[in-house]
């Protein structure tokens, strides 16, 4: 199944009955089987799915953080003239978190009263709740600054790496917390110790990345396969070397997914092509041949027995896989 939405697609993500959203630069949010709903006046930003499971979370250029589903729209909050371009929710915690420059807020779903507001030193460009929905990291320049989400008036412990970092992923067990970065590179800490991770090495800067196979690796971009890092006992890849799957000198990986309960890989390229990978047997399924823009969304659905993609042009479809 594919589709023409001719608008940058933001986010391609699976709700709880398996049924693909996409989220699209003309504010629009779309699902697979045909329902249009106008979010946004403007571009949306980022999205996430409701920690219910229904529909997505969208923020937008507009100030706007909307809840779309399959009923419609709702916006559950609007600041004129500021920019939401960053989400994270958990469907553990309930709560949901939004970042509109040095401001982070966080609210529960089934609490409208309660609110938190944290506050950075820089620009916060990306979100992530630890697995148990507790701890909330947010990407900064100079590092990642983790709350306890629930508390009011804290001090953040700040894990420090010089330079911008732009997107993070914590590992299933919540011991590592990973951060592309602005260079051509990726970081990560040991959060008990602090540990640096120093991951280099990359052609490209490092859009992406998703842990797999319950946390036993880490895929990402920035190269021309996909990259996994082991991730298998204490040390994480302390000292150990990555191994790059699907490598085509013709084109970069631009995105790329995992399924959390298995060995299966997707990557989207940067010529438009979409593969998959069990890396078991390390055999690659075209799953998309033919070649258009660059791939800008890719995921998979819970059970992993579907993909999503989608592309910088309005491109998108969905594999059963």
């Amino acid at each position: 199944m594919t589709h023409a939405f001719d608008a940058f697609v933001t986010a391609a993500l699976f709700d709880a009955d398996d049924r693909a959203w996409f989220a699209l630069g003309d504010g629009t949010v779309r699902s697979e089987d045909g329902q249009v709903h106008a979010a946004h006046a403007g571009a949306v930003l980022c999205a996430v799915v409701h920690p219910t499971g229904q529909g997505l979370l969208t923020g937008g250029d507009d100030g706007a953080l909307v809840w779309t589903r399959s009923s419609g729209c709702e916006v559950l909050e609007k600041s004129p003239g500021r920019w939401i371009d960053a989400l994270a929710a958990s469907p553990q915690s309930g709560l949901i978190a939004w970042a509109s420059g040095r401001e982070v807020q966080v609210r529960d779903v089934a609490a409208p009263d309660f609110r938190r507001l944290f506050t950075h030193e820089r620009s916060v460009t990306d979100l992530a709740f630890d697995p148990r929905g507790r701890r909330l990291a947010a990407a900064t320049y100079g590092g990642a600054w983790l709350w306890y989400a629930r508390i009011a008036e804290q001090k953040p412990e700040i894990l420090k790496w010089a330079g911008s970092h732009i997107a993070l992923a914590w590992s299933p067990d919540s011991k590592f917390l990973m951060s592309a970065m602005q260079e051509n590179a990726l970081h990560g800490w040991r959060v008990a110790d602090d540990k640096n991770l120093k991951m280099g090495g990359y052609p490209a800067k490092v859009k992406s990345l998703a842990f797999l196979s319950k946390g036993q690796m880490l895929v990402t971009s920035g190269a021309n396969g996909a990259v996994v890092w082991p991730f298998s006992g204490p040390a994480g890849p302390l000292g150990k070397e990555a191994a790059e799957i699907g490598y085509d000198e013709s084109a970069l990986v631009a995105r790329v997914a995992g399924d959390p309960n298995s060995r299966l890989v997707a990557a989207g390229l940067e010529d438009g092509r979409v593969w998959t990978c069990d890396l078991t047997g390390q055999r690659i399924d075209m799953r998309k041949a033919e070649k258009g823009e660059s791939i800008s969304a890719l995921a998979f659905s819970r059970k992993a027995g579907r993909l999503a993609w989608g592309d910088e042009a309005g491109g998108a479809g969905v594999f059963d896989l």
